[in-house]
């Protein structure tokens, strides 16, 4: 079952693992068409996944013991609310779906748990975030690991980091190993030259070999922006290294006679190749006009990146992977885990003992501003100061939570 499924990246590449999809669910119209396009037998729903008219989550649980329920719940929830180069509001974004789906987990009861975003949620500022997911996870039975993968390092010819979170039921969890790298991936040259040279342009060579590295992460970016582009300043620089102008998106590859200030500009077909959709093993369609297909495809996780980390979970669900001894829960965060473990105020003295280590003031106060932004803190006034956490304050499918009118408000924007 995919929740968010985009345009087919992770879809297909779980596909190539083994996976046969009971459910996709994806709330754009243009990534729906092109999902049911190339998989007119998969059940594919449209609309918002955390809106109970379009689907129900318990209409897919396990309903008598025995019963065997959904093997793996995957899907890839929006980034905006972690991205660094956003506001990373996390918990107070309406489009914030991450602890929402984890909540699913306990309802749907699956065997495996495949969840990817950003890398931003690695960093410090969702370190209590994590550890909500991680407690959570614990709570209803499963074993948990978060992992940044780099989609270089599974043959995509791209900088593209993805923070991914694998959870399961500890008896398979005992088998998974993550996905070891498989060597150097391809440059952007070498992948593009029968794209770009497909028309006859006579300098198609010589430009294969100043394409000589991986390409800037793609950008698939959001509908409040303007047209298709291949990322911001930085990444249009990275774009101009390797002789392709990032200013857009061509139509069509160069003529034969066509030359170029800095380079060609790509066109979608080239985006998507250098995306993991190789025309051959990850072969694809996308449907709707160049803007639209050219948002599915940067906004997609590469499918051979999909593949990968399927073919580990297939191994540990089969148990045909070696078992491995389990680390103790991981800890992200510890001045959350001691709040949490408390369930009272605690002053910073008794913070640091149950943290194990001394704790300057203002590293303190830092983390309980950081906690702030996703979770409700009370602070007693009275001497010694101390702290209490409460409720998480992100959507977890509450029906009177502010996300359902901040979503509709901006539906139309939401990519």
């Amino acid at each position: 079952m995919e929740i968010c499924a985009g345009a087919g990246g992770q879809s297909l590449g779980l596909e190539k693992a083994g996976f046969e999809h009971e459910l996709a669910i994806e709330l754009d119209e243009n990534a729906v068409n092109t999902l049911r396009h190339n998989r007119p037998r998969w059940k594919v729903l449209h609309g918002d996944v955390a809106d109970t008219s379009v689907w129900k989550p318990a209409d897919y649980a396990p309903r008598e013991p025995g019963q065997r329920p959904i093997d793996l719940l995957a899907g890839g929830v929006p980034c905006p609310p972690f991205s660094i180069a956003g506001k990373q509001l996390g918990a107070n974004d309406e489009r914030d779906l991450f602890a929402w789906a984890v909540e699913q987990v306990n309802v749907l009861k699956p065997r495996a748990v495949l969840l990817e975003n950003v890398r931003g949620l690695s960093m410090p500022r969702f370190a209590g975030y994590r550890q909500h997911v991680l407690d959570r996870l614990q709570e209803f039975g499963y074993a948990a690991e978060w992992r940044l993968l780099q989609a270089a390092d599974f043959g995509v010819p791209q900088l593209r980091p993805r923070f991914v979170l694998v959870a399961m039921q500890r008896e398979y969890f005992a088998h998974f190993h993550w996905p070891e790298p498989a060597g150097e991936p391809p440059t952007v040259g070498e992948v593009l030259l029968p794209l770009i040279s497909a028309r006859g342009w006579k300098e198609a060579e010589a430009w294969a070999k100043v394409a000589s590295g991986i390409a800037p992460t793609i950008v698939g970016g959001s509908k409040k922006h303007g047209g298709a582009d291949l990322g911001p300043t930085r990444a249009k620089r990275a774009w101009a290294a390797l002789g392709v102008d990032a200013l857009g998106v061509a139509n069509e590859p160069p003529a034969p006679d066509d030359t170029f200030p800095v380079g060609p500009k790509l066109t979608c077909e080239m985006v998507a190749r250098i995306q993991g959709w190789d025309g051959d093993e990850f072969d694809w369609t996308f449907t709707g006009k160049k803007t639209s297909t050219y948002r599915q495809i940067g906004n997609a996780f590469p499918p051979p990146v999909a593949k990968a980390l399927g073919l580990a979970i297939a191994a540990a669900l089969n148990r045909t992977a070696p078992q491995r001894e389990l680390d103790r829960d991981s800890e992200h965060d510890p001045v959350y885990r001691a709040l949490r473990d408390r369930g009272d105020f605690m002053t910073a003295a008794q913070i640091a003992r149950a943290v194990g280590k001394e704790l300057e003031p203002h590293e303190l106060e830092h983390t309980i501003s950081l906690l702030s932004r996703d979770f409700h803190i009370d602070i007693s006034d009275k001497t010694p100061v101390a702290y209490k956490i409460g409720d998480f304050k992100g959507f977890l499918g509450q029906d009177d939570h502010v996300r359902h009118s901040l979503f509709e408000k901006s539906r139309s924007r939401i990519s």
